[in-house]
């Protein structure tokens, strides 16, 4: 498994800061009807969310409550929970890409941590989660170059490559990712990580022909 770790800067300032981390391989593909039912379900569920509660879930608040340890403004920079919830209380529904890309949204808005995953084969070695410095930047997936200071950034041997809030095109999950990167980010200590990896793997297993499956936790 990629070797994964936690900076000292971001763990005093946050100490209950925390990754569930999965490498696993897979097949990428068109979702299938099976997994679309399950996100149709789970997003007719928190439809009955009020707007003005969408940021109100204990995970996505322990997260806000990071950002804001980290010295940015969760209002400016939301973190993707959040964003998918206000799209689903705004009864917009959430975009669909792929079977991985849309599995890793299904655990996101039913968990309520932001979780990014990764095209291993875009990662170039030993992976640290970081509080960005200033002028840390990269090109989003679907947005402008994205100000990542003072967020809590993964980076690699060649960069900055994924955070809460957005993830760079660099590591994006396309057609043809064979190896990918799962990761929960949490703020609020490592206790449901085991269970939240367990089903990822099943979902995983399910829809995206999910094999080869390693998994890690880092609290300490």
């Amino acid at each position: 498994m990629i070797s994964v770790s936690i900076g000292e800067e971001l763990k005093a300032r946050c100490p209950q800061a925390a990754l569930g981390c999965m490498q696993c391989k897979v097949k990428t593909a068109p979702s299938d009807e099976a997994l679309l039912e399950k996100i149709h379900a789970k997003i007719e569920e928190l439809a009955q969310i009020e707007l003005s509660q969408a940021n109100k879930r204990e995970k996505i608040q322990a997260t806000r409550k990071g950002y804001k340890a980290l010295g940015k403004d969760p209002n400016r920079y939301r973190n993707s929970a959040e964003a998918m919830s206000r799209r689903i209380s705004k009864e917009r529904g959430l975009y669909y890409i792929n079977n991985v890309v849309d599995a890793n949204n299904l655990l996101s808005i039913t968990s309520g941590y932001s979780m990014g995953t990764y095209d291993v084969k875009g990662i170039v070695g030993d992976v640290t989660w970081e509080r960005a410095p200033e002028g840390t930047a990269y090109q989003g997936i679907g947005k402008d170059v994205l100000n990542l200071e003072y967020l809590p950034v993964l980076f690699d041997a060649e960069g900055a490559f994924g955070n809460p809030t957005s993830d760079s095109t660099r590591t994006m999950v396309q057609d043809g990712c064979e190896e990918v990167l799962l990761v929960y980010y949490a703020f609020d200590g490592a206790a449901d990580l085991p269970a939240l990896l367990e089903e990822a793997k099943t979902l995983f297993a399910a829809h995206c022909g999910g094999s080869d499956f390693e998994i890690k936790i880092l609290a300490d």
